[in-house]
Formats: C-alpha cells, structure tokens, sequence
C-alpha cells in the first residue's frame, strides 16, 4: 500500500500539467519509484515461464547455435530451420494481403448518404490517414512489416499509439511484448491496472526531455552523471548471444539508461478512487522523472450527484496484436515458436543424430591388440599413405577390431520425415501453398481448392490482425480530432479538415479485406462481382472496375479510368463502319472524277498541239502557195482549226464545271485555276491554263491574231 506526505488536488491545473513530480516531496517521490520498481518485478516474475519459453523459440527461429560436447565436443549442430520457414510463409502472405498500395485506411460511410457529403468526408478521412501512416509515419510501414514477423515467433506485440511533440505528428510506435510488461494473466490491455513499457534512453534524449520540462531536472544527480553498470538478465545474455554482441564491461557515454513508464493507478488524491496516471522511472536508481495524468480532461471523469468520482475513461496508448490466443488464459498469446519449438528440438536431434551416425561410419576407429606391433605415437590414415608396422598381415588382421558402428538408422530418418510433416501442418506451410507443383496430372480446379483449403489456418489470424489494424487506426482518428490543424493539406492539393474526425471512430477501419488470403482469390472475387454487375442493375459499376483494377496492383488508376463523363464517349461501332463505307465510296468516287478531268485536259492539250500544227503548216502555206489551189488548202485549214477550237471551248468548260464542283466537294476555298498539278506538255512546259487559246497570243498565227481570214 502506497502511504504519501503529500495531497494531490485533482482540477484542470493537475490534468494538463507536463509534470507532477514538484507536488511531491523527496521521499514521497523515493517511495512512488520503490512502488513502481515494485510492481515491475511483480508483473515480470509472473510471466517467468513464458520469457523463457519466449527465449527459447527465438532461439530456433534465428537457427542460434549453442555449443555441444555430446556424445563428443564439436558434434553435429545442426538447427533444422522449421520455425524459420513457418514464419517467412506466413509473413509473405499477410504483409501483401493486409498493406495494399497507397490506400491503407478507410472510413465506413453507414446509411445513406443522399446529399455525398458522407462520402466526400470519408474519402478525406481515409485519404489522410493513409497518406499518415506512409509518409508522414516514415517508420510506420516498417516496424509494420518488423511486427508480421516477430509476432509470428513470439505470439504477441504492441503498438503504442501518441501525439510526438517533438516531430509534430502522430506515431505508433513498434513494442515487442518483452519491452511491455503485463501481469501473465490480465484480461485485456485496457483493463489491466498496471502495464510497464521499458524504454532504454540515451543521455542525449534525458536531456532534451528535462530542457522541454517533461522530466524533472536531474542533470546533476549521481546516478546521471556516474550511471551504474546494469547487472545482465537471462534474457539480455540470451539475446546478445543470438545477436552476436558483447555488452561493454563499463558504462560510458554511449550506454543507454533503462527507464520504466507505467502506465498505473495510483489513488494520489486520498479519495479512495485510484486515478489513472503515466510514472517514467529510471530503472537503477529508482527515481521519478515525470509524472502525469493518464486522461486528458474534465470530461473523462463521470462523477455522481455528490460530486464524487465514479469512474475515470483513461486514454490507452497500447494495442495489442495478437497471433493466437493462448489455451492457458493469458493476455500473451503464442506463436510458431511456442507450438513447434518441441517439435524443432526433436527434428534437430534426429538430424544431428543421423549427421553423428554417418560421421562415425565414414571416420572408422576401433581397438588394437597386442599383436599389433605399430611404432608408438598417434596413427592417422589419409589418402594415399602407408603406414610401415613390425607386424605381419595375418598378425595385424587379428589385431584390429573396428567399432560396431552400424549406418544411420532408416527408422529415424522415417521419423524425421514424420515430425517434418506434422509441423508443416501446423505451420500451414504444405507443397501447394508454398508454390510447389502438386503433380503434373492434378486438376486446375483440384489444385485451387486445396489451396483456398491449405490457407484457412491463416484466415482467424489475419481477422485478429485485421481487428487489431482497426483498434490501432481508431487512436490515430481520436489523435487527429485533437491535434490536427483546422485544415490539413498534404499529397497534391488534397485537404482534410479537423472536423471531419468529430464523428463515430468506429467507423474506422483497415481498407484490406480479412477474408481475403491471396491476391488471386480477391481478383476472382472482384470478376465475379463485376460479371453480376453487367447483367443486373443496382450496382456502382464505378465502383466496382476502381476497385477491380485496384486489386490488379495497377498504377494511375485515376488517370486511367477517371470515370463516366470524364472522357468523350466511344462511337458506335456500327455507325463507324456505315462512315467508313461512305468515306470508301466518296474516295472511288472522287478518284474517277479526277481520271475524269485528267483525260479532258490530256484531250485538250493534244487539240492544243494540233492547233498550232495547222497554225504552223496554214503559214508556210502563205508564204509558199499561190494559185486556187493555195487558196482552197488554207480554206480547209481555217475550218479545222474553227472545229477545234471549238472543241477546246468546249473542254474547258467542262473542265472548269469538273473542278469547281471538286473543290465544293473538299470544301476548298482557294482556286488552282483548272490547273491540275502535274500535267505537263509534250515540250516539258506545264500545260496552258484552262481558258487561254494559242491563237490569241501575239504572233502566235499567221496574222498575228490568231485567227486566218
């Protein structure tokens, strides 16, 4: 029973002091730190039995070789790696099944939501929050991925879940449960009455804590300034031996001070009602450095019409994880450490027993008599050496009796494989779930099902992680509604506002689904999900393909479906291929109008060229023709070239109509003036324009003209 000096008054001043330790006085205070030193060593030494079977399955887990000398010194010592493997499949499973992505928590929308502010609300909550424990956090992800497979060996672990003041965000911070000492059989976390987390410290972070007033100054007590060697446990000896490490012999500047910060109730108030309080106490020494109130305001203590307290709803920093609770009751639940450590000792003993028979085999040994006369000294035989003796064949045969050492027993092999088997059952570490090929002949559907069937044994354990996710995200939300700023941005131009984490924390959970034991299990789910959502209505069909391709690890999810109404619509295939008809046909069409024009042109420049033949031969004519006769062969040259140029006329004009009528059809606005690219004449000169006549050029008749009369 803890008997005080001093009075504590509990009001507003006491709840929201950083430290309590001035309204004690020193021997008040000597007598709380033998207190709670006291109640350490109480808790620890019920729980004796399970740290040594703890120590033990650690052992086997990192394969710790602990030096032998049966049946000889330096036998065989081989640690058969079961506990390992059992851990390792396990953990390749959940970490993937449990951290998926970006989107780690969520908030449950419950009801309906008819206006979507609901939904908005929740996708800031879980937008944050997951943004929190992955970036913000920065050793979130890790000690998450740290605590998957220590809890695997061990059984059970902490999170300890605070507001830093010193890095301005939340944390949760990573406690194995031998750094978290409970009474063995404690109901639960929260309502045991006394926990103690033993947090060793560097000088450096003693001292920023007494500069900040979060702990008393103790800068120059003798047991700060001239620290005591601390005595070694089972436990440290035990754990420097699997981690290779030698414990300095003395204490130097670099040494960490043990300090103990139980979380007790202590009645400091003489009311009767043991308030919840928070006492840091340096292990060696036994002295307080700070002690504080376990509630954060007036509004934690429900008090009856007198005014009396009737209870206090302390704040609870720690949630467990739990890997399978223990048949004996205890808050410390056991892992593949404690349910296969017997079954690992045995595999190892029949191993090295099998190794020991077959060095003894190979190695020989045996008796020498006395007609054996071998030079004295130790006789070795290696390869390719003889050994001289003084003694005859048939002497030396009768001389030497080996060992009776018999080769190593099959039986024991049998019944190695027989304990192999039985611990990968309780490991659940079997061929087809490990990835091994069942046999080349197994059914598809066969092999599936016994697979789904082989990974049940993980489905209870990853619910109760599942739950303890949940616990752990329901502190960090009351953490944001107390600290958070007004308004919170983070990631790009997202925002949160501490508002949003007014309502029901419950709603709080991890986005992985416990059911779920395989990323193929949750994509087959997911198609059949989608396959339903085609063919009935009532479904969110957005929903449903975001949450599909999620579950495909695909990057850029937004940027690739953003959605209906983000992007044009497709047309319709249909429609499409009715247009590219049309586009066919107009092309034929349009490539015959062009051969159409091609050939006027072709035919209207031959006419040209004739034209101005007849041109040519009327003029010499002219010149060397006289009589009737001259006279009725330039008639006759004057009457073809009228035909002909007649016909030009009348080329061009369809040409003409020909072209505009194209460029109508393209939506042209520019003229080429009848001209079509490309055509040139029989000289290598392009083609003259479309209404243009030989005969009307200067001197390009016979009279200047162009016309003969």
């Amino acid at each position: 029973m803890l008997t005080l000096e001093s009075k504590l008054t509990l009001n507003e001043e006491t709840i929201l002091s950083p430290n309590l330790c001035d309204r004690f006085t020193e021997e008040d205070l000597r007598k709380i730190g033998a207190w709670v030193k006291e109640g350490y060593a109480r808790d620890k030494s019920s729980r004796a039995s399970w740290e040594r079977r703890t120590e033990a399955a650690m052992d086997l887990a990192m394969q710790t070789q602990k030096a032998k000398s049966f049946p000889w010194p330096n036998c065989s010592n081989v640690a058969f790696p079961l506990i390992t493997i059992s851990v390792l499949q396990y953990h390749a499973k959940a970490y993937p099944a449990l951290i998926k992505g970006t989107d780690v928590v969520r908030y449950r929308v419950v009801g309906e939501d008819v206006t979507g502010e609901a939904g908005k609300r929740a996708q800031r909550v879980g937008s944050l929050m997951s943004w929190q424990v992955l970036e913000e956090d920065r050793d979130w992800q890790e000690q998450q991925d740290r605590l998957l497979i220590n809890y695997a060996v061990v059984g059970t672990a902490f999170k300890k879940s605070y507001y830093s003041n010193s890095k301005g965000y939340n944390e949760s911070e990573l406690v194995f449960a031998k750094d978290l000492v409970l009474d063995y059989y404690a109901k639960s976390v929260d309502e045991c009455p006394r926990k103690t987390h033993v947090i060793p410290m560097f000088r450096n972070e003693i001292y920023e804590r007494v500069r900040r007033g979060a702990f008393r100054d103790i800068l120059e007590e003798s047991w700060y300034t001239h620290p005591q060697t601390p005595a070694p446990t089972e436990q440290t000896s035990r754990a420097n031996t699997r981690t290779g490490q030698q414990p300095p012999a003395e204490v130097d500047e670099t040494t960490p001070l043990i300090t103990l910060e139980q979380h007790v109730n202590a009645d400091f108030d003489k009311d009767g009602y043991a308030e919840p309080y928070i006492i840091t106490v340096e292990e060696s020494s036994g002295w307080p450095l700070r002690i504080v109130t376990r509630f954060d305001n007036e509004n934690a203590i429900e008090r009856n019409d007198e005014n009396q307290i009737v209870c206090i709803k302390p704040v609870e920093y720690f949630t467990k994880y739990g890997f399978l609770p223990s048949p004996d009751g205890s808050i410390l639940d056991i892992g593949f450490g404690v349910l296969m450590g017997p079954l690992n000792e045995s595999v190892n003993s029949a191993v090295n027993q099998i190794f020991d028979a077959g060095t003894m085999q190979t190695t020989g040994g045996g008796f020498l008599g006395r007609g054996a006369k071998i030079r004295g000294g130790v006789v070795t035989i290696a390869p390719n050496q003889w050994v001289r003796v003084d003694s005859d064949g048939s002497d030396l045969q009768k001389s030497i009796v080996p060992n009776p050492v018999r080769e190593p027993s099959n039986v024991l092999y049998q019944l190695l494989v027989l304990l192999i088997n039985y611990s990968n059952r309780i490991s659940g570490a079997l061929d087809v779930t490990v990835g091994e090929n069942m046999g080349q002949n197994t059914p598809a559907e066969t092999a599936r099902t016994m697979n789904a069937q082989g990974m049940k044994i993980y489905n209870a354990i990853f619910k109760r992680t599942w739950h303890s996710m949940k616990e752990e995200f329901r502190k960090l939300y009351l953490l944001n509604a107390e600290h958070l700023p007004e308004r919170k941005s983070f990631g790009n131009k997202s925002f949160a506002l501490r508002e949003d984490f007014f309502g029901n924390p419950d709603e709080i959970a991890p986005v992985a689904d416990p059911n779920i034991t395989s990323e193929e299990i949750e994509v087959q789910k997911l198609m059949f999900v989608k396959q339903q959502a085609m063919g009935t209505q009532g479904y969110n069909l957005q929903e449903v393909e975001l949450r599909l391709l999620r579950a495909l690890n695909i990057d850029g999810v937004s940027q690739l479906y953003p959605g209906p109404g983000k992007v044009p619509a497709l047309p319709n295939p249909k429609v499409q291929v009715e247009t590219l008809k049309l586009q066919a046909k107009q092309g034929e069409q349009k490539q015959a109008h062009l051969e159409f024009i091609l050939k006027m042109q072709e035919e209207h420049r031959l006419n040209t060229a004739k034209i101005i033949q007849l041109i040519a031969q009327a003029e010499k004519l002219r010149k060397e023709g006289v009589g009737v006769e001259a006279g009725h062969q330039i008639a006759a040259f004057d009457a073809a070239l009228g035909a002909l140029k007649q016909h030009n006329e009348h080329l061009r004009e369809l040409i003409k109509l020909s072209l505009d009528a194209q460029e109508k059809g393209n939506g042209s606005t520019e003229s080429d003036g009848g001209r079509v690219p490309g055509m040139a004449t029989a000289s290598g000169d392009q083609s003259p324009e479309v209404g243009t006549d030989p005969m009307a050029t200067g001197g390009a008749g016979p009279t200047g003209g162009g016309v003969l009369h």
